[in-house]
C-alpha cells in the first residue's frame, strides 16, 4: 500500500508509480467503453420519442393507449367493479381487505387495489395524449382512430370524476416531455375537462367511414353522459337524438388479448357476488336502499344464489350469487344505445315530458337489446307510478339493472344525492354489514396515499358526493 507523509508524497519509486497510474488509466478507460457498449444495447420494451416518427409507430401508440383504456372497463379490476362494490351492484366474498372495506364503505387511503386503478386512468390520459401527439404529426389522415384517443382520454377523466372524491390532481392534459405534479380539481372541474376532451374528438369524428361514424356516436353518448353531470339535462338529449339503440362501442377480449375481468372477479374466482338487499348465507340482514340485483329475478340479469355451501366464494365463506351475464371471453359495452336511450328518458323526465320518459323506457322492455351473452325475454310494461320522486327511483332502478357492472351505478348514486335532494342515507346501502360491523359513510373512492408524493395534494378536499 502506498504510504504518504504529511507532504503528501509518495514513498514509491516515481517511475513505479507513474506506470501504475498509466496502467489504471488504461484499465478505467477499457471498462468505461465497455459500459458504454453494454448501455447501448437496444431494449424493445422501450419506445422513446424519437422512435415515434413512422405511420406505424404512431398507430402502435395508440394501440398501447387502447390496452391500457382496456384495463379500466373490462380487461382489469377497474372502479367498474370497486364502483359496483362501494354502491349495491356487487358484495365482497373475498378475502382481501381491500375489497371488504371498500364494500362496507370504510376505505384506506392505503387501499393498494385502488392505487392500482387510478394510476391506470392517469395513464390512458398520458397514453392517448402522446398517441394524439404522434399521430397528428405523421398519420393525420387516421382521423377516427384520433378521434378515439380523444374518446380514451374523455372516458378516463369522466371516470375519475365519476368515481373519486372531490380534489383528484391531475395535468392539463397535454403531452409533456417530463412528468408533472398535478393541481388537485373538484369533480366538475373534472367534468369540464372530460367535456373538452370529447369536444376535441368530436372535431375529429365526423366522416362517413364506419368507423368515424363509431366513434362520433361513442363520443357523444359519452359526452352526453358528462353533460347529465353537469347538470345540463336538455343539451344531453340532444346530444345523443337518433342514435340507434343497436349501437355498440365494445372492448374486446380473446386468448391472446386477455380475459374479461368482470367475469373473472365474479363467475370464475367467486370474489364479486351479486349485489342484494337481504344479505348473510341465511338471506337474513337487510340492506336498506340497495336494489334487489340478485332476488329480483329480472330479466335483464340472470343470478344464481345456492342455498347451501356447495358454492362459496373466494373467502370459503359466502355462499356467492353468480351470473352469467358474461363469458371468459365477452365483450363489454362502453358505451352503446341502452346509454342513448336512458339519457334520452332522464333529460324528458326533467322537462316534465313525463309520456315521453314512459314511452322510452317501456320500448326498452318490450323489445330487450343483447346484454353481454344474456338476450333478455320482453318484460312487462311499466305504469306510470304518479310522483314525480317515485318516477326518478324507477328511472334509476331500471337504468340500473340495464347497466349492471359498466361503471355508471355510483356515479349515479352520488347523482341523486346531489341533483335531485336525496340524503346519502336514503341512497347508499345502510345497516348492519354481513362480514361485520356496521355499513360506513363513504360515498367515493379516495384519491390514495401514493398521491402524496405530489407536493400539490394533501388528500382529498372532500368526500361528498
Amino acid at each position: 500500500m502506498t504510504q504518504k507523509h504529511t507532504t503528501g508524497r509518495s514513498t514509491m519509486p516515481r517511475r513505479l508509480g507513474t506506470g501504475l497510474t498509466l496502467a489504471l488509466a488504461i484499465s478505467a478507460t477499457a471498462c468505461q467503453e465497455a459500459n458504454n457498449q453494454l448501455l447501448q444495447v437496444t431494449d424493445p420494451d422501450i419506445i422513446n420519442p424519437s422512435d415515434v416518427v413512422s405511420p406505424e409507430a404512431a398507430v402502435a401508440v395508440a394501440n398501447g393507449a387502447i390496452a391500457t383504456f382496456r384495463s379500466t372497463t373490462g380487461a382489469g379490476e377497474s372502479t367498474w367493479l370497486f364502483g359496483g362494490l362501494l354502491a349495491d351492484e356487487w358484495s365482497t366474498s373475498s378475502t382481501f381487505i381491500q375489497n371488504d372495506e371498500t364494500d362496507q364503505r370504510q376505505i384506506q387511503e392505503f387501499n393498494s387495489s385502488i392505487t392500482g386503478m387510478l394510476r391506470n386512468l392517469y395513464r390512458v390520459r398520458t397514453r392517448a395524449d402522446q398517441a394524439i401527439t404522434a399521430l397528428k404529426a405523421v398519420r393525420p389522415d387516421a382521423r377516427a382512430l384520433i378521434a378515439e384517443m380523444y374518446l380514451a382520454r374523455g372516458f378516463a377523466e369522466m371516470q375519475l370524476a365519476s368515481d373519486f372524491c372531490n380534489g383528484v390532481p391531475i395535468g392539463d392534459g397535454n403531452a409533456v416531455p417530463l412528468p408533472e405534479n398535478g393541481v388537485p380539481k373538484t369533480n366538475q372541474e373534472l367534468f369540464a375537462i372530460a367535456a373538452a376532451s370529447l369536444d376535441s374528438g368530436l372535431t375529429f369524428a365526423n366522416g362517413t367511414d364506419a368507423a368515424s361514424v363509431l366513434m362520433n356516436r361513442s363520443l357523444r353518448v359519452t359526452r352526453a353522459r358528462v353533460a347529465l353531470a353537469r347538470g345540463d339535462f336538455a343539451g344531453a338529449g340532444t346530444l345523443v337524438a337518433g342514435i340507434p339503440t343497436a349501437f355498440q362501442y365494445q372492448h374486446t377480449f380473446s386468448a391472446n388479448a386477455g380475459t374479461n375481468t368482470i367475469w373473472g372477479q365474479g363467475l370464475s374466482s367467486r370474489r364479486y357476488s351479486v349485489g342484494d338487499s337481504a344479505e348473510g348465507n341465511a338471506r337474513l340482514i337487510t340492506v336498506r336502499n340497495a336494489i334487489p340485483f340478485a332476488s329480483a329475478r329480472d330479466n335483464r340479469l340472470p343470478v344464481v344464489t345456492p342455498t347451501s355451501g356447495s358454492v362459496n366464494g373466494q373467502d370459503g365463506l359466502t355462499y356467492t350469487r353468480t351470473t352469467t351475464m358474461w363469458g371468459q371471453f365477452s365483450a363489454v359495452d362502453v358505451a352503446n344505445g341502452v346509454d342513448a336511450r336512458m339519457i334520452e328518458a332522464e333529460s324528458a323526465l326533467k322537462a316534465g315530458n313525463v309520456a315521453s320518459w314512459l314511452a322510452i323506457h317501456n320500448a326498452l322492455r318490450a323489445a330487450p337489446p343483447k346484454l353481454g351473452e344474456i338476450q333478455p325475454a320482453a318484460m312487462t310494461a311499466l305504469v306510470d307510478p304518479g310522483t314525480e320522486a317515485s318516477r326518478v327511483s324507477l328511472h334509476f332502478r331500471e337504468k340500473a339493472f340495464w347497466t349492471f357492472s359498466r361503471g355508471q351505478r355510483l356515479g349515479d348514486m352520488r347523482r341523486l344525492v346531489r341533483q335531485y335532494g336525496r340524503t346519502v342515507d336514503n341512497v347508499y346501502p345502510q345497516g348492519v354489514h354481513y362480514k361485520g360491523g356496521n355499513y360506513g359513510g363513504d360515498v367515493n373512492l379516495p384519491v390514495v396515499t401514493d398521491e402524496r408524493n405530489n407536493p400539490n395534494f394533501k388528500g382529498c378536499t372532500d368526500r361528498l358526493p
